[in-house]
Protein backbone atom coordinates (compact mmCIF):
# COMPACT_ATOMS: atom_id res chain seq x y z
CA UNK A 1 0.00 0.00 0.00
CA UNK A 2 2.21 2.73 -1.65
CA UNK A 3 0.94 6.42 -0.74
CA UNK A 4 -0.01 7.01 -4.21
CA UNK A 5 -2.04 3.73 -4.41
CA UNK A 6 -3.79 4.40 -1.28
CA UNK A 7 -5.53 8.19 -1.90
CA UNK A 8 -9.12 9.25 -1.36
CA UNK A 9 -12.03 7.73 -3.18
CA UNK A 10 -15.55 8.87 -2.44
CA UNK A 11 -16.94 8.46 1.23
CA UNK A 12 -18.92 5.39 1.89
CA UNK A 13 -22.63 6.04 1.67
CA UNK A 14 -23.23 6.53 5.49
CA UNK A 15 -21.62 6.44 8.43
CA UNK A 16 -22.92 2.40 9.74
CA UNK A 17 -24.41 4.42 12.34
CA UNK A 18 -27.09 5.35 9.95
CA UNK A 19 -27.64 1.84 9.52
CA UNK A 20 -30.29 2.27 11.91
CA UNK A 21 -31.95 4.60 9.40
CA UNK A 22 -31.52 5.54 6.17
CA UNK A 23 -31.11 9.31 5.84
CA UNK A 24 -32.87 11.48 3.46
CA UNK A 25 -29.73 12.25 1.43
CA UNK A 26 -29.17 8.97 0.67
CA UNK A 27 -32.58 8.22 -0.52
CA UNK A 28 -32.71 11.16 -2.66
CA UNK A 29 -29.34 10.41 -4.16
CA UNK A 30 -30.26 6.82 -5.26
CA UNK A 31 -33.58 7.61 -6.60
CA UNK A 32 -33.45 6.09 -10.11
CA UNK A 33 -36.51 7.00 -11.66
CA UNK A 34 -40.30 7.74 -10.20
CA UNK A 35 -42.37 5.01 -10.41
CA UNK A 36 -45.76 4.28 -9.46
CA UNK A 37 -45.79 2.79 -6.49
CA UNK A 38 -48.97 0.68 -4.58
CA UNK A 39 -50.47 2.50 -1.51
CA UNK A 40 -48.67 1.19 1.41
CA UNK A 41 -50.29 0.26 5.34
CA UNK A 42 -48.59 2.48 7.20
CA UNK A 43 -49.78 3.25 10.52
CA UNK A 44 -48.46 5.85 12.73
CA UNK A 45 -45.53 4.61 15.23
CA UNK A 46 -46.63 2.87 18.49
CA UNK A 47 -46.55 5.16 21.34
CA UNK A 48 -43.09 4.85 23.59
CA UNK A 49 -40.96 3.35 20.79
CA UNK A 50 -42.89 -0.06 21.43
CA UNK A 51 -43.12 -2.41 18.38
CA UNK A 52 -46.41 -3.93 17.39
CA UNK A 53 -47.22 -7.29 18.43
CA UNK A 54 -45.54 -9.63 15.92
CA UNK A 55 -48.97 -11.53 15.39
CA UNK A 56 -50.87 -8.09 14.43
CA UNK A 57 -47.77 -7.20 11.97
CA UNK A 58 -47.85 -10.76 10.68
CA UNK A 59 -51.92 -10.24 9.77
CA UNK A 60 -51.25 -6.42 8.03
CA UNK A 61 -48.20 -7.84 6.38
CA UNK A 62 -48.50 -8.24 2.46
CA UNK A 63 -45.81 -8.15 -0.68
CA UNK A 64 -45.42 -4.60 -1.54
CA UNK A 65 -43.49 -5.49 -4.78
CA UNK A 66 -40.87 -8.23 -6.44
CA UNK A 67 -37.52 -7.85 -7.33
CA UNK A 68 -35.95 -10.44 -9.08
CA UNK A 69 -37.93 -12.80 -7.57
CA UNK A 70 -37.30 -11.33 -3.85
CA UNK A 71 -39.92 -9.66 -1.93
CA UNK A 72 -40.26 -6.63 -0.45
CA UNK A 73 -43.33 -6.33 2.01
CA UNK A 74 -45.55 -3.86 3.75
CA UNK A 75 -44.01 -4.64 6.85
CA UNK A 76 -39.88 -3.96 5.96
CA UNK A 77 -40.85 -0.27 4.27
CA UNK A 78 -42.68 0.54 7.37
CA UNK A 79 -40.37 -0.32 9.57
CA UNK A 80 -37.75 1.60 7.23
CA UNK A 81 -40.13 4.67 7.08
CA UNK A 82 -40.56 4.73 11.10
CA UNK A 83 -36.46 4.49 11.21
CA UNK A 84 -36.08 6.90 8.65
CA UNK A 85 -38.12 9.66 10.30
CA UNK A 86 -36.54 8.82 13.69
CA UNK A 87 -33.06 9.55 12.28
CA UNK A 88 -34.49 12.88 10.03
CA UNK A 89 -35.63 14.41 13.58
CA UNK A 90 -32.15 13.66 15.55
CA UNK A 91 -30.45 15.18 13.01
CA UNK A 92 -32.42 18.35 13.14
CA UNK A 93 -34.00 18.05 9.91
CA UNK A 94 -37.93 18.67 9.33
CA UNK A 95 -39.61 16.00 8.11
CA UNK A 96 -41.05 16.12 4.17
CA UNK A 97 -44.85 14.53 3.50
CA UNK A 98 -44.99 10.63 3.74
CA UNK A 99 -46.62 11.15 0.41
CA UNK A 100 -42.89 12.21 -1.03
CA UNK A 101 -40.65 10.29 1.69
CA UNK A 102 -42.40 7.16 0.89
CA UNK A 103 -42.01 6.72 -2.63
CA UNK A 104 -38.31 7.51 -2.77
CA UNK A 105 -37.60 5.41 0.16
CA UNK A 106 -39.72 2.37 -1.57
CA UNK A 107 -37.12 3.08 -4.69
CA UNK A 108 -34.19 3.43 -2.55
CA UNK A 109 -35.30 -0.26 -0.97
CA UNK A 110 -35.88 -1.47 -4.82
CA UNK A 111 -32.35 -0.34 -5.63
CA UNK A 112 -30.40 -1.48 -2.61
CA UNK A 113 -32.04 -5.08 -3.42
CA UNK A 114 -31.19 -5.26 -6.73
CA UNK A 115 -27.30 -4.54 -5.74
CA UNK A 116 -27.39 -7.14 -2.86
CA UNK A 117 -28.69 -9.32 -5.28
CA UNK A 118 -25.70 -8.68 -7.94
CA UNK A 119 -22.88 -8.53 -4.98
CA UNK A 120 -24.31 -11.98 -3.92
CA UNK A 121 -24.31 -13.45 -7.70
CA UNK A 122 -20.58 -12.14 -8.10
CA UNK A 123 -19.87 -14.60 -4.90
CA UNK A 124 -18.96 -12.03 -2.71
CA UNK A 125 -19.01 -12.68 1.35
CA UNK A 126 -18.85 -11.06 4.72
CA UNK A 127 -17.49 -13.01 7.43
CA UNK A 128 -18.42 -12.71 11.29
CA UNK A 129 -15.72 -10.65 12.27
CA UNK A 130 -16.52 -7.97 9.84
CA UNK A 131 -19.56 -8.15 10.94
CA UNK A 132 -18.96 -7.60 14.31
CA UNK A 133 -16.99 -5.10 14.35
CA UNK A 134 -19.42 -3.03 12.19
CA UNK A 135 -21.49 -3.33 14.90
CA UNK A 136 -18.79 -2.65 17.58
CA UNK A 137 -18.69 1.01 15.33
CA UNK A 138 -22.29 1.45 15.49
CA UNK A 139 -22.18 1.59 19.76
CA UNK A 140 -18.66 3.29 19.32
CA UNK A 141 -20.54 6.05 17.28
CA UNK A 142 -23.29 6.71 19.12
CA UNK A 143 -21.99 6.60 22.13
CA UNK A 144 -22.97 3.35 23.87
CA UNK A 145 -21.52 -0.05 24.67
CA UNK A 146 -22.45 -3.16 22.38
CA UNK A 147 -25.15 -4.66 25.04
CA UNK A 148 -26.04 -0.93 25.58
CA UNK A 149 -27.24 -1.37 21.45
CA UNK A 150 -28.82 -4.42 21.90
CA UNK A 151 -31.21 -3.07 24.70
CA UNK A 152 -31.77 0.03 23.03
CA UNK A 153 -32.95 -1.95 19.48
CA UNK A 154 -35.04 -4.69 22.04
CA UNK A 155 -36.87 -1.56 23.45
CA UNK A 156 -37.32 -0.18 19.91
CA UNK A 157 -39.18 -3.71 18.48
CA UNK A 158 -36.07 -4.08 16.36
CA UNK A 159 -34.42 -8.32 16.63
CA UNK A 160 -30.47 -8.03 17.24
CA UNK A 161 -30.39 -10.79 14.53
CA UNK A 162 -32.58 -8.68 12.31
CA UNK A 163 -29.75 -5.76 12.77
CA UNK A 164 -27.04 -7.53 12.23
CA UNK A 165 -28.47 -8.90 9.17
CA UNK A 166 -28.63 -5.91 7.53
CA UNK A 167 -25.46 -4.90 8.96
CA UNK A 168 -24.15 -7.64 6.56
CA UNK A 169 -26.00 -6.21 3.99
CA UNK A 170 -24.61 -3.12 3.44
CA UNK A 171 -21.25 -4.00 4.20
CA UNK A 172 -21.77 -6.54 0.97
CA UNK A 173 -22.83 -3.26 -1.04
CA UNK A 174 -19.95 -1.52 0.04
CA UNK A 175 -17.89 -3.93 -0.89
CA UNK A 176 -19.53 -4.09 -4.47
CA UNK A 177 -19.30 -0.50 -5.22
CA UNK A 178 -16.23 -0.57 -3.93
CA UNK A 179 -14.60 -3.01 -6.60
CA UNK A 180 -17.05 -2.43 -9.30
CA UNK A 181 -17.18 1.42 -9.06
CA UNK A 182 -14.64 2.88 -6.91
CA UNK A 183 -11.10 1.36 -7.82
CA UNK A 184 -12.00 2.13 -11.34
CA UNK A 185 -11.64 6.09 -11.47
CA UNK A 186 -8.57 7.50 -12.14
CA UNK A 187 -7.89 11.50 -12.07
CA UNK A 188 -5.06 12.82 -15.01
CA UNK A 189 -2.42 15.50 -14.16
CA UNK A 190 -4.55 17.77 -17.03
CA UNK A 191 -7.91 17.47 -15.02
CA UNK A 192 -5.34 18.62 -11.95
CA UNK A 193 -3.77 21.50 -13.87
CA UNK A 194 -7.59 22.32 -15.62
CA UNK A 195 -9.10 22.81 -11.95
CA UNK A 196 -6.32 24.70 -10.31
CA UNK A 197 -6.56 27.24 -13.77
CA UNK A 198 -10.17 27.24 -12.61
CA UNK A 199 -10.09 28.28 -9.30
CA UNK A 200 -7.68 31.01 -9.65
CA UNK A 201 -8.68 33.89 -8.39
CA UNK A 202 -12.33 32.62 -6.66
CA UNK A 203 -12.60 33.30 -3.55
CA UNK A 204 -15.29 31.40 -1.75
CA UNK A 205 -18.74 33.79 -1.34
CA UNK A 206 -18.76 35.70 1.87
CA UNK A 207 -21.65 33.91 4.25
CA UNK A 208 -22.17 31.28 1.93
CA UNK A 209 -21.68 27.59 3.48
CA UNK A 210 -18.11 26.20 3.39
CA UNK A 211 -17.23 23.69 1.26
CA UNK A 212 -15.52 21.75 4.28
CA UNK A 213 -15.42 21.95 8.11
CA UNK A 214 -13.25 20.70 10.91
CA UNK A 215 -15.59 21.44 14.03
CA UNK A 216 -14.63 20.99 18.12
CA UNK A 217 -17.91 20.01 19.77
CA UNK A 218 -18.37 19.19 23.24
CA UNK A 219 -22.02 17.54 24.22
CA UNK A 220 -23.71 17.70 27.08
CA UNK A 221 -25.86 14.82 26.97
CA UNK A 222 -29.78 14.70 27.53
CA UNK A 223 -31.70 11.12 28.74
CA UNK A 224 -34.02 10.80 26.38
CA UNK A 225 -36.47 10.89 29.31
CA UNK A 226 -35.09 13.57 31.14
CA UNK A 227 -38.04 16.11 32.86
CA UNK A 228 -37.88 20.09 32.20
CA UNK A 229 -35.94 20.22 35.13
CA UNK A 230 -33.43 18.02 34.08
CA UNK A 231 -33.27 19.83 30.90
CA UNK A 232 -33.21 23.30 32.06
CA UNK A 233 -30.17 21.66 34.84
CA UNK A 234 -28.01 20.52 31.86
CA UNK A 235 -28.96 23.78 29.49
CA UNK A 236 -27.64 25.60 32.16
CA UNK A 237 -24.24 23.14 32.90
CA UNK A 238 -23.89 23.47 28.89
CA UNK A 239 -24.09 27.27 29.27
CA UNK A 240 -21.63 27.17 31.96
CA UNK A 241 -19.12 25.25 29.85
CA UNK A 242 -19.36 27.63 26.76
CA UNK A 243 -18.88 30.70 28.61
CA UNK A 244 -15.49 29.06 29.98
CA UNK A 245 -14.45 28.31 26.53
CA UNK A 246 -14.93 32.25 25.76
CA UNK A 247 -13.35 33.34 28.83
CA UNK A 248 -9.89 31.37 27.45
CA UNK A 249 -10.02 28.10 28.85
CA UNK A 250 -8.39 25.14 26.52
CA UNK A 251 -11.44 23.75 23.92
CA UNK A 252 -9.55 20.36 24.05
CA UNK A 253 -9.54 19.87 27.92
CA UNK A 254 -13.06 21.19 28.10
CA UNK A 255 -13.99 18.17 26.12
CA UNK A 256 -12.27 15.89 28.07
CA UNK A 257 -13.36 16.98 30.83
CA UNK A 258 -16.88 17.52 30.51
CA UNK A 259 -17.70 16.10 26.99
CA UNK A 260 -20.46 13.17 25.91
CA UNK A 261 -19.20 12.56 22.53
CA UNK A 262 -17.08 9.73 21.15
CA UNK A 263 -14.72 12.72 20.02
CA UNK A 264 -13.54 14.03 23.42
CA UNK A 265 -10.43 11.72 23.03
CA UNK A 266 -9.61 13.85 20.10
CA UNK A 267 -10.18 17.67 22.24
CA UNK A 268 -13.41 17.38 20.35
CA UNK A 269 -12.41 17.68 17.19
CA UNK A 270 -15.22 16.01 14.86
CA UNK A 271 -12.34 16.17 11.99
CA UNK A 272 -12.27 17.84 8.24
CA UNK A 273 -15.30 16.59 6.02
CA UNK A 274 -17.56 18.28 3.59
CA UNK A 275 -20.01 20.63 5.28
CA UNK A 276 -22.85 18.00 4.23
CA UNK A 277 -21.49 15.29 6.30
CA UNK A 278 -22.34 17.45 9.05
CA UNK A 279 -25.76 17.78 11.25
CA UNK A 280 -27.63 21.22 9.42
CA UNK A 281 -27.78 22.52 12.85
CA UNK A 282 -24.38 22.66 13.59
CA UNK A 283 -23.52 24.22 9.94
CA UNK A 284 -26.17 26.86 10.43
CA UNK A 285 -24.67 27.89 14.22
CA UNK A 286 -21.32 27.99 12.63
CA UNK A 287 -21.84 29.38 9.34
CA UNK A 288 -21.06 32.88 10.13
CA UNK A 289 -18.02 32.15 11.89
CA UNK A 290 -14.35 32.23 11.74
CA UNK A 291 -11.55 29.85 12.43
CA UNK A 292 -11.83 29.92 16.43
CA UNK A 293 -15.13 31.07 16.37
CA UNK A 294 -17.42 29.81 19.45
CA UNK A 295 -21.36 28.59 19.14
CA UNK A 296 -23.81 27.31 21.32
CA UNK A 297 -25.28 26.01 23.08
CA UNK A 298 -26.93 24.16 20.21
CA UNK A 299 -29.62 21.93 21.10
CA UNK A 300 -30.43 18.58 19.22
CA UNK A 301 -32.19 15.12 20.14
CA UNK A 302 -28.85 14.14 21.49
CA UNK A 303 -28.59 17.04 24.05
CA UNK A 304 -26.78 20.45 24.01
CA UNK A 305 -23.22 21.06 22.11
CA UNK A 306 -21.08 23.55 22.01
CA UNK A 307 -19.15 24.00 19.01
CA UNK A 308 -15.58 25.53 18.19
CA UNK A 309 -14.79 26.44 14.33
CA UNK A 310 -11.53 24.49 13.78
CA UNK A 311 -11.13 25.32 10.12
CA UNK A 312 -13.41 26.19 7.63
CA UNK A 313 -13.02 25.79 3.58
CA UNK A 314 -14.56 28.03 0.79
CA UNK A 315 -14.75 26.91 -2.86
CA UNK A 316 -11.51 27.08 -4.79
CA UNK A 317 -8.36 26.25 -3.70
CA UNK A 318 -7.42 24.29 -0.54
CA UNK A 319 -6.59 26.79 2.34
CA UNK A 320 -2.95 27.81 2.96
CA UNK A 321 -2.94 25.76 6.49
CA UNK A 322 -3.97 22.27 7.04
CA UNK A 323 -3.87 19.24 9.38
CA UNK A 324 -1.51 16.35 8.83
CA UNK A 325 -1.12 13.12 10.91
CA UNK A 326 1.59 11.04 10.94
CA UNK A 327 0.56 7.13 11.41
CA UNK A 328 1.85 4.14 10.68
CA UNK A 329 0.12 0.52 9.67
CA UNK A 330 0.89 -3.14 9.38
CA UNK A 331 -1.21 -4.89 6.30
CA UNK A 332 -1.92 -8.00 6.02
CA UNK A 333 -3.38 -8.88 2.52
CA UNK A 334 -5.74 -11.59 1.91
CA UNK A 335 -5.25 -14.52 0.37
CA UNK A 336 -6.46 -17.89 -0.08
CA UNK A 337 -4.67 -19.09 2.58
CA UNK A 338 -4.93 -15.63 4.82
CA UNK A 339 -8.53 -15.48 5.03
CA UNK A 340 -10.37 -12.19 6.88
CA UNK A 341 -11.35 -13.46 9.76
CA UNK A 342 -7.44 -14.72 10.48
CA UNK A 343 -5.96 -11.84 9.41
CA UNK A 344 -8.20 -9.80 11.86
CA UNK A 345 -7.25 -12.21 14.93
CA UNK A 346 -3.57 -12.15 14.22
CA UNK A 347 -3.60 -8.31 14.10
CA UNK A 348 -5.53 -8.15 17.19
CA UNK A 349 -3.13 -10.84 18.40
CA UNK A 350 -0.30 -8.42 17.72
CA UNK A 351 -2.62 -5.33 19.39
CA UNK A 352 -2.77 -7.01 22.80
CA UNK A 353 1.06 -7.94 22.87
CA UNK A 354 1.96 -3.93 21.75
CA UNK A 355 -0.27 -2.20 24.83
CA UNK A 356 1.15 -4.90 26.83
CA UNK A 357 4.85 -4.05 25.80
CA UNK A 358 6.01 -7.40 25.10
CA UNK A 359 6.27 -6.20 21.58
CA UNK A 360 7.61 -3.43 18.90
CA UNK A 361 5.02 -1.75 16.74
CA UNK A 362 8.00 -1.04 14.26
CA UNK A 363 9.67 -4.06 14.32
CA UNK A 364 6.34 -6.50 13.75
CA UNK A 365 5.54 -3.80 10.96
CA UNK A 366 8.97 -4.81 9.44
CA UNK A 367 8.34 -8.16 10.02
CA UNK A 368 4.89 -9.02 8.95
CA UNK A 369 3.44 -5.89 7.10
CA UNK A 370 2.89 -6.39 3.74
CA UNK A 371 3.08 -2.83 2.36
CA UNK A 372 5.84 -0.95 0.81
CA UNK A 373 6.45 1.11 4.25
CA UNK A 374 6.84 -2.31 6.00
CA UNK A 375 11.04 -1.35 5.48
CA UNK A 376 9.78 1.87 7.36
CA UNK A 377 8.42 0.02 10.48
CA UNK A 378 5.00 0.79 8.85
CA UNK A 379 5.75 4.50 8.65
CA UNK A 380 3.39 6.25 6.44
CA UNK A 381 5.06 9.46 7.41
CA UNK A 382 3.38 13.11 7.28
CA UNK A 383 -0.35 13.28 4.94
CA UNK A 384 -3.12 15.78 4.84
CA UNK A 385 -6.94 15.21 5.48
CA UNK A 386 -8.11 12.76 2.42
CA UNK A 387 -4.46 11.16 1.75
CA UNK A 388 -6.00 7.85 2.40
CA UNK A 389 -8.87 5.57 1.85
CA UNK A 390 -11.71 6.61 3.43
CA UNK A 391 -12.52 3.16 5.58
CA UNK A 392 -8.65 3.68 6.73
CA UNK A 393 -8.71 7.46 7.17
CA UNK A 394 -12.35 7.11 9.18
CA UNK A 395 -10.25 4.74 11.89
CA UNK A 396 -7.41 6.93 11.89
CA UNK A 397 -8.96 10.07 12.21
CA UNK A 398 -10.81 8.91 15.56
CA UNK A 399 -7.40 7.88 17.16
CA UNK A 400 -6.04 10.01 19.70
CA UNK A 401 -1.74 10.42 19.35
CA UNK A 402 -0.41 6.82 20.24
CA UNK A 403 -3.56 5.02 20.20
CA UNK A 404 -4.10 2.11 17.92
CA UNK A 405 -7.15 0.82 16.28
CA UNK A 406 -8.59 -2.41 16.19
CA UNK A 407 -7.45 -4.33 13.01
CA UNK A 408 -9.60 -2.38 10.41
CA UNK A 409 -10.50 -3.85 6.76
CA UNK A 410 -10.06 -1.62 3.89
CA UNK A 411 -10.07 -3.06 -0.06
CA UNK A 412 -6.48 -3.59 -0.13
CA UNK A 413 -6.40 -6.30 3.37
CA UNK A 414 -6.73 -5.74 6.65
CA UNK A 415 -4.57 -2.56 8.98
CA UNK A 416 -3.30 -2.32 12.29
CA UNK A 417 -3.20 1.89 12.41
CA UNK A 418 -0.94 3.91 15.31
CA UNK A 419 -1.26 8.03 15.06
CA UNK A 420 1.78 9.06 16.24
CA UNK A 421 1.37 13.06 15.62
CA UNK A 422 -0.54 15.82 14.78
CA UNK A 423 0.36 19.20 13.44
CA UNK A 424 -0.73 22.27 11.30
CA UNK A 425 1.44 22.57 8.16
CA UNK A 426 1.80 25.00 5.39
CA UNK A 427 0.17 23.22 1.92
CA UNK A 428 2.62 22.49 -0.38
CA UNK A 429 2.03 22.38 -4.10
CA UNK A 430 2.38 18.63 -4.04
CA UNK A 431 -0.39 18.33 -1.04
CA UNK A 432 -2.24 20.79 -3.16
CA UNK A 433 -2.47 19.02 -5.78
CA UNK A 434 -3.30 15.57 -3.93
CA UNK A 435 -5.89 17.53 -2.27
CA UNK A 436 -7.45 18.47 -5.81
CA UNK A 437 -6.81 15.17 -7.01
CA UNK A 438 -8.92 13.72 -3.99
CA UNK A 439 -11.65 16.50 -4.64
CA UNK A 440 -12.11 15.73 -8.26
CA UNK A 441 -11.87 12.01 -7.42
CA UNK A 442 -15.40 11.89 -5.12
CA UNK A 443 -16.94 14.27 -7.60
CA UNK A 444 -16.52 11.26 -10.36
CA UNK A 445 -17.09 8.49 -8.43
CA UNK A 446 -20.48 10.29 -7.28
CA UNK A 447 -21.23 10.53 -10.91
CA UNK A 448 -19.78 6.84 -11.78
CA UNK A 449 -22.09 5.40 -8.63
CA UNK A 450 -25.54 6.66 -9.70
CA UNK A 451 -24.69 5.51 -13.17
CA UNK A 452 -24.18 2.39 -12.16
CA UNK A 453 -26.83 1.84 -9.58
CA UNK A 454 -29.40 3.23 -12.24
CA UNK A 455 -27.97 0.25 -14.83
CA UNK A 456 -28.49 -1.97 -11.57
CA UNK A 457 -31.96 -0.84 -11.20
CA UNK A 458 -32.71 -0.30 -14.59
CA UNK A 459 -31.82 -4.44 -15.05
CA UNK A 460 -33.78 -5.86 -12.15
CA UNK A 461 -37.36 -7.31 -13.01
CA UNK A 462 -39.65 -5.18 -10.54
CA UNK A 463 -43.35 -5.96 -9.73
CA UNK A 464 -45.40 -4.01 -7.99
CA UNK A 465 -48.24 -5.76 -6.07
CA UNK A 466 -51.67 -4.42 -5.00
CA UNK A 467 -52.58 -4.19 -1.54
CA UNK A 468 -54.80 -6.86 -0.75
CA UNK A 469 -58.53 -6.11 -0.06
Amino acid sequence: MTKHRFLTVRPLAAALALVLALPLAAVQAQLARPSATPRLVVPAAPAGNVAPRAGAQQQADFIVVVVNSEPITNNEVRTKLMRTEQQLKQQGIALPPRSELLPQLLERMISDKAQLQAAQATGLKIDDNAVEGAVQTVARQNQITVDELRRRLKADGIDYAQFRSEIRDELLISRLRQREVESRINVSEMEIDDYLRSQEGKPGAAGAAPAALNLAEILVAVPENATPDQVASLQAKAQQVLERARSGADFAALATEASAAASRSNGGQIGLRSADRYPPLFVEATQSLPAGGLAGPVRSAAGFHILKVIEKRQGGLPDAVITQTHARHILLRLTPQLTEAAAVEKLAGFKKRIVAGQADFAALARENSQDASAKQGGDLGWVPGGAFVPEFEKVMNALAPNQISDPLVSRFGVHLVQVLERREAPVSPRDQREMVRGQLREKKQNEAYVRWAEDIRGRAYVEFREQPQ
